[in-house]
C-alpha cells in the first residue's frame, strides 16, 4: 500500500479550517440559545406585566397634560376615546383633563370640541383651550427678547426666526398652569400623565404608573410610528446619557439600560419621553415647581438644540435621587396599526427580531462611538460658558448638532 504523505503546512491549514468552522458553529449555537432564552424572558415579563397593569398600585389622582396641532385623524379614531376611557376608569372625581390646541389647519378643534362634550358627560374637572394664532402669524410677528434666533446660512440667512423647543416649552407650560392654579386652592394630583398624540389604552397607563413599584421622577412609554423603530430619538438617553446604538431593539449603549431591557423590565435611562410620560405634580407644583424650556437663545446660537422633553429631566433634582424608567411593556403607537404591531400576543418581538437586534447592536456598539458627535457639543457648551459667568446647562446631555425653527407650515432643521 502506498503511503500517503501531507505536507505539515497543509495539515495545519485544514486543522486551522476545521477549528474555525467549529467555532463559527459553536457561537452560532450559542446565539440561538441566547436568543430564545431572551425571548421567553420577555414574553414572560410581558404576562407578568399585563397580569398587573389591571389595579393600580394604590389610589392615584392624575393630571392629564396634552397639547395638539394637527391631530385631527388620531383625535377622531383613538385619542378621544382613549382619553374619556381613562377618565372613567380612575374615576371622574380623581382626573383633570388639559388640553392646549394652537394653530392646526385641520379640523384638531372640531374633533376636540367632541371630547369636550363626551368629558363634560362624565363630570370631570377639564380645561381645553382652542387657540387660532398660527404658525404663520407666529413667524410674521414681532420678534420677541427671548426664543427668537438670528439664522446664520441658507436663504434665511440675516432673518430672525422663532426657535421651535421655546414655542412648544411655552404651549406645555400652559398645559400645567390649571395644575398649579387648583393646588394653590388647595386640590392636588399624585402624578401628571403627559399624554402625546398616540394610541393607547387604560392598561397601558395603569402599567406605566405602576413602573418601578410606583417609585420614579418619571415614567414613559416606548412609542412607534414604523416599526420595529422606536419614534423619538430626539429625547431618548441611555443611562449614561447616550443616544441610542441602534433604533431597533435593544436600542441601547449603556449596560445599564440594555440589560434591563433584554430582561423586559423597567429600563433606568437618563431621559425619555416616548409617547406618554407619568412624573410626580411634586416636580412642578411649588414656589420651586419645574417648568418646560430650551437651551438659552445665546447657545443655540452655537447650532445646537435639546428637547424641552428632555432638559426637564436634567432640570429635576429627582432624576438623580429617583430615577428615570423607560417602561418596555408600555408601548404606544402614533397610529393604529403600529400599535396593533407592538401588541402581538406572548412576546412582542418575534425571535428573529431578538437574534438580529442582538447582533446588530453588537456591532454598533463595537465599531461605533458617540465621543466624537458628544466632544463637538462638549466643546461648543465650555466655549458658551467661559463667554459669560454663571452660564450653565444642566441638560448638556440632550443636546444635538442642530437648530429647529418655526415656520409658517410647521418646523424647520437647519
Amino acid at each position: 500500500m502506498k503511503a500517503i504523505l501531507v505536507r505539515p503546512r497543509l495539515l495545519r491549514q485544514l486543522v486551522s479550517r476545521s477549528t474555525l468552522r467549529k467555532i463559527l458553529v459553536a457561537l452560532l449555537v450559542l446565539s440561538i440559545i441566547e436568543a430564545q432564552l431572551i425571548y421567553y424572558r420577555i414574553a414572560r415579563a410581558q404576562r407578568e406585566f399585563e397580569a398587573q397593569a389591571t389595579t393600580l398600585l394604590k389610589p392615584t389622582r392624575v393630571f392629564i397634560a396634552s397639547i395638539h396641532w394637527n391631530n385631527e385623524p388620531i383625535l377622531r379614531s383613538d385619542w378621544n376615546k382613549g382619553v374619556v376611557d381613562l377618565v372613567n376608569a380612575l374615576g371622574p372625581e380623581n382626573v383633570f383633563v388639559s388640553v392646549y390646541e394652537s394653530g392646526s389647519w385641520d379640523d384638531s378643534k372640531g374633533a376636540l370640541r367632541e371630547l369636550d362634550r363626551e368629558l363634560e358627560k362624565t363630570g370631570v374637572g377639564k380645561q381645553i383651550t382652542l387657540d387660532d394664532t398660527t404658525h404663520e402669524e407666529l413667524v410674521t410677528g414681532q420678534p420677541g427678547e427671548e426664543g427668537w434666533i438670528t439664522v446664520s446660512s441658507g436663504e434665511r440667512a440675516g432673518k430672525k426666526a422663532l426657535r421651535r423647543i421655546p414655542y412648544l416649552s411655552r404651549l406645555r407650560n400652559l398645559t400645567l398652569q390649571p395644575l398649579r392654579e387648583l393646588a394653590e386652592n388647595g386640590t392636588t394630583f399624585d402624578h401628571v400623565l403627559f399624554l402625546g398624540d398616540v394610541v393607547f389604552s387604560v392598561s397601558d397607563v395603569v402599567g406605566l404608573l405602576n413602573t418601578n413599584d410606583g417609585l420614579y421622577a418619571a415614567a414613559c412609554s416606548l412609542d412607534f410610528s414604523r416599526p420595529p423603530l422606536y419614534y423619538d430619538t430626539f429625547a431618548l438617553r441611555d443611562a449614561d446619557g447616550h443616544e441610542h446604538a441602534s433604533q431597533t431593539w435593544p436600542y441601547f449603549r449603556s449596560a445599564d439600560s440594555r440589560n434591563a431591557m433584554l430582561d423586559g423590565v423597567s429600563v433606568p435611562v437618563s431621559s425619555c419621553w416616548n409617547g406618554i410620560v407619568a412624573m410626580p405634580t411634586s416636580a412642578f407644583t411649588g414656589i420651586k415647581g419645574l417648568k418646560f424650556r430650551g437651551i438659552d437663545d445665546t447657545l443655540a446660537n452655537s447650532h445646537l438644540e435639546g428637547s424641552e422633553c428632555c432638559l426637564i429631566h436634567g432640570d429635576n433634582p429627582a432624576s438623580r435621587t429617583r430615577g428615570v424608567f423607560l417602561n418596555p411593556n408600555v408601548r404606544v403607537g402614533y397610529n393604529r396599526d403600529a400599535y396593533d404591531k407592538v401588541h402581538a400576543p406572548g412576546s412582542w418581538l418575534t425571535l428573529s427580531q431578538v437574534y438580529i437586534g442582538l447582533w446588530k447592536n453588537r456591532f454598533a456598539r463595537w465599531f461605533t462611538t458617540p465621543w466624537l458627535k458628544e466632544a463637538r457639543i462638549y466643546r461648543r457648551v465650555r466655549n458658551w460658558e467661559q463667554q459669560g459667568e454663571g452660564r450653565e446647562e444642566p441638560g448638556q446631555f440632550c443636546l444635538i448638532n442642530e437648530m429647529q425653527i418655526i415656520v409658517d407650515n410647521g418646523w424647520a432643521h437647519l
